[in-house]
């Protein structure tokens, strides 16, 4: 099996204990594949927001990039306390979709959240860039008995992807049901934040 690793270090330079430093210290960042038995030197090199040498990080430039339609798929996971779980059920009409809590339509609110959070997230993000979206579908649903997912999908026609707004938008409706269900209890986890799927860029991903 192999395992990727991921190595940073701080380089201060020569003396630096010595002296005031009056440079930002370079961080330099390496990939490796574990199974080969030496490091890739070039890796920093490899990070589209870091410069070839990894002292700065950048944005990138993408105006050379084709206009495509782009579209990108991410989905958050609550876990909840089963009684929690079950008097939201009850609160909105046992339907499972449209979630109601102590703080009104929790299911309707975090949809509006995820939605506003995937269009913030070149405000967020500072190397995203502002993107003028053409589509943002969030949908909250309740899984089992202890269990809410959150699934966002955005779209645009533009020169970059926008998988990241894709996973802010569902982690900002994950963050909202969290802030609306706090009252009836604090034993709630985001377990995790993932991509499911992105098309029309570079790279096309779907996750089996």
């Amino acid at each position: 099996m192999r395992t990727l690793v991921w190595k940073c270090a701080v380089v201060a330079g020569a003396g630096a204990r010595n002296r005031v430093q009056t440079a930002a210290p370079r961080l330099l960042c390496s990939h490796f594949n574990s199974s080969s038995s030496e490091g890739d030197a070039d890796g920093a090199s490899k990070f589209s927001h870091l410069t070839p040498d990894g002292a700065t990080p950048k944005m990138v430039d993408v105006g050379a990039k084709s206009v495509t339609r782009r579209s990108a798929t991410a989905r958050s996971t609550l876990r909840l306390p089963p009684a929690v779980l079950a008097e939201l059920r009850r609160l909105g009409g046992g339907d499972g979709e449209l979630l109601a809590g102590p703080k009104g339509p929790i299911g309707a609110t975090a949809i509006v959240a995820g939605v506003l959070g995937a269009k913030q997230t070149s405000a967020l993000l500072p190397f995203c860039h502002p993107l003028p979206l053409d589509d943002c579908q969030v949908a909250v649903r309740a899984v089992g008995a202890d269990a809410i997912e959150i699934e966002c999908t955005v779209r645009v026609t533009h020169r970059t992807g926008v998988e990241m707004e894709a996973l802010t938008g569902a982690s900002v409706a994950a963050l909202c049901v969290y802030d609306m269900c706090k009252a009836l209890s604090h034993d709630i986890v985001i377990e995790r934040t993932w991509l499911v799927a992105k098309s029309g860029g570079k790279r096309d991903f779907q996750r089996e």
